[in-house]
């Protein structure tokens, strides 16, 4: 598993939310959001990954490293 997939999945348990509300507040499907916390999409594109960042409220950085 990516640590992108690693960090999305902390994040969003730490807030509490379902991979659903992720994708409503990220404005993405959740079918992305599945794919890419299940490795599925190891590499998402950098713009999939700021929406998901700014609905976490966190950097890009803080998912991708």
């Amino acid at each position: 598993m990516s640590s992108i997939a690693k960090n999305i999945k902390k994040y969003r348990a730490k807030l509490g939310i379902s991979q659903d509300k992720l994708s409503k507040l990220a404005g993405i499907t959740l079918h992305t959001i599945a794919k890419i916390e299940s490795g599925a999409t190891p590499d998402p594109r950098i713009k999939t990954i700021k929406k998901i960042a700014d609905a976490l409220g966190v950097g890009i950085d803080d998912l991708i490293r």
